[in-house]
């Protein structure tokens, strides 16, 4: 069987052969799920962390979810994977800032792939006990955030959240990178503060 071969097949069935000895099928699934990963370290970097830091991290969840999965679980191996990879990403970010005497609690996962189309949906709150922000709460949050962004400011998230880089938005506005950057800037310290303002009581 050669490589492109595997995209005939489910990763749960994959996941199998992996098990079986068919070493290549790792790799299919890293290159399969690195987009995922991109997309979740776009994310929070909002929240915190810097972007390639947060990919190598997403990258390592991502290989562990395919040595760990079990394909006889009721979850899927997509699922199972977005929450090694989201699981690692947050532990790197909590572990950075517990060096800054600044532990971080809660992060919200600005994904695009959400129902309704709302990059807020997946709102969850990380603790010991791991609650799932109820979407009342979700919506609300991200009725807060666009509302005190500015208008050139939600522009911007949402390019950034679609996969653009600075040069790209930059040009897309006729703006300065260095005006992108700023601009991303004053987002993550609005987000951030939102959170804190949210979970504080």
């Amino acid at each position: 069987m050669i490589k492109d071969d595997y995209a005939k097949y489910t990763d749960e069935t994959l996941i199998q052969r992996l098990r079986n000895g068919e070493k290549k099928v790792s790799d299919h699934l890293l290159e399969k799920y690195k987009g995922v990963v991109r997309k979740k370290a776009r994310a929070m970097y909002l929240i915190g962390g810097e972007t390639d830091d947060l990919i190598q991290e997403g990258m390592l969840g991502l290989f562990k979810a395919i040595q760990d999965y079990r394909p006889d679980k009721d979850a899927s191996f997509g699922t199972f994977a977005v929450l090694c990879i989201e699981r690692q990403m947050y532990n790197a970010i909590q572990g950075s800032n517990r060096q800054k005497h600044q532990p971080l609690n809660s992060y919200v996962s600005l994904s695009e792939e959400v129902t309704d189309e709302s990059i807020f949906d997946n709102l969850v709150i990380s603790n010991p006990e791991s609650i799932v922000i109820d979407r009342e709460t979700a919506l609300d949050m991200e009725r807060r955030i666009h509302q005190r962004l500015s208008r050139f400011e939600n522009h911007v998230l949402d390019c950034y959240m679609r996969g653009y880089n600075y040069l790209q938005i930059a040009e897309e506005f006729e703006k300065s990178p260095k005006s992108i950057d700023n601009a991303l800037q004053r987002i993550r310290k609005k987000v951030r503060g939102i959170i804190s303002e949210t979970f504080s009581c």
